[in-house]
């Protein structure tokens, strides 16, 4: 699943996320990676990997999942992709 949204502050943010880790690997979540916009710090991209895309979905749609991001200042509505794995490639 990759996750696009601008948040308030980053250290703010950040301190909820980790602390919501927990919830997220109860969820089905496998992993995470976490990307800062190079011109714009507070624009965050996430690359979370699941057990399956049904508990990806509801995740995302969690009510949970809502209220966190709200009192962790996420701007807006996050822009969210659900992807399926093609293989890495060494370059």
């Amino acid at each position: 699943m990759l996750v696009r949204h601008h948040v308030q502050d980053y250290a703010k943010w950040r301190l909820g996320y980790d602390a919501h880790g927990a919830a997220r690997r109860d969820a089905g979540c496998t992993g995470t990676q976490v990307f800062r916009d190079s011109k714009d710090p507070n624009e965050i991209v996430l690359l979370l990997n699941w057990d399956n895309l049904a508990n990806a979905h509801e995740f995302a749609q969690s009510q949970d999942l809502r209220e966190t991001m709200q009192r962790l200042g996420v701007d807006g509505k996050p822009d969210i992709s659900y992807l399926d794995d093609a293989g890495h490639t060494a370059t």
